[in-house]
């Protein structure tokens, strides 16, 4: 019987997963069940406790040792509060943290969900032993994280720096943020199911993939698309290819760091993405090694949150 674990939070705005870990970083047990943010803060946060208690019996261990959440954006770390209407809606200055200490008479942590992504990879993934890591999830929006020495860097007042809203082309499309070409807004999910239907459809594989219906074109279908070698299809991911890449190319400019981790549902298609790519990080060698810094694919997939927000708690107790 294990004598302690750590419980990692991940919280969407779809699904909520818990995981009980150990010390070593192994998966123990993992649940995951839908969210229903309709429904309001309360009945999310039974749920999650449901969730704790439901991994922590089936992992055998004896006591827990914390909590550590991943929570998709705005939170504010420091209080421990939720602020976000946005993918949860309704939930504003909801008290996370206190919530289930209260509950659970353990230490609570809570983080970005790109921040704990990334840290899971710094601990049991792709990155582990890299010392200056920079994480992109490339997904309905696109979400980054900087890791240096095993630390999440924060900005001014613990805000979280929120690459995905960088402006790359200010000639774009507008942007909930309030900014005109962001790179979410020009190579997230949302924004190559965009690019597609707003095409001339006819003549691509896209319409008749769609059964018809171009609202139910999505990024999936048009990278499906693509790979059949559809030239409308094949254009607008290049397209994205292409604004991803400029995004990248800020990234190595800014903070040189030694790699660069690929994730998110959009990057299960990063092979039509890294030619692209490697195009344009070619052009752009001359003032810093861009070449050099490697880019990998995320090793712990879905799973990424999970481990970081426990990782929050474990660099804790191994400080102490």
């Amino acid at each position: 019987m294990k004598k302690d674990i750590v419980v990692g939070i991940d919280l969407g705005g779809t699904h909520v997963r818990a995981g009980a870990f150990d010390a070593a970083g192994d998966l123990l047990a993992m649940r995951e069940t839908p969210i229903e943010a309709q429904r309001g803060a309360q009945a999310g946060l039974q749920r999650i406790e449901q969730l704790v208690e439901q991994v922590w019996r089936e992992s055998g261990a004896e006591s827990l040792a914390g909590i550590g959440i991943g929570c998709t954006g705005p939170v504010d770390v420091a209080l421990g509060v939720i602020n976000n209407p946005y993918t949860l809606p309704g939930w504003e200055n909801v008290p996370i943290v206190s919530r289930l200490q209260e509950r659970f008479s353990a230490p609570v942590t809570l983080e970005n969900d790109a921040d704990v992504a990334a840290l899971g990879e710094y601990w049991r993934g792709a990155g582990q032993s890299i010392r200056r890591l920079y994480a992109v999830t490339v997904g309905t929006g696109v979400g980054t994280a900087l890791i240096m020495d095993g630390q999440i860097y924060r900005g001014l007042n613990n805000a979280h720096p929120d690459g995905g809203h960088i402006v790359i082309d200010p000639a774009g499309p507008p942007c909930y943020c309030g900014a005109n070409g962001c790179w979410e807004s020009l190579c997230a999910g949302p924004a190559i199911a965009r690019m597609a239907r707003q095409a001339d459809l006819s003549g691509s594989i896209l319409l008749a993939m769609a059964n018809g219906a171009p609202e139910q074109i999505d990024a999936r279908l048009v990278a499906e698309a693509a790979r059949r070698g559809d030239p409308l299809a094949s254009a607008v991911i290049r397209r994205a290819a292409y604004y991803f890449s400029l995004g990248i190319v800020n990234v190595i400019t800014l903070f040189v760091p030694e790699m660069i981790v690929l994730s998110g549902g959009v990057m299960r298609s990063a092979d039509l993405f890294l030619p692209v790519l490697r195009e344009v990080i070619a052009r752009h060698s001359v003032m810093v090694p861009a070449a050099e810094v490697r880019i990998e694919p995320a090793q712990l997939g879905a799973y990424a949150g999970l481990y970081g927000a426990a990782y929050t708690i474990w660099s804790k107790r191994k400080s102490l």
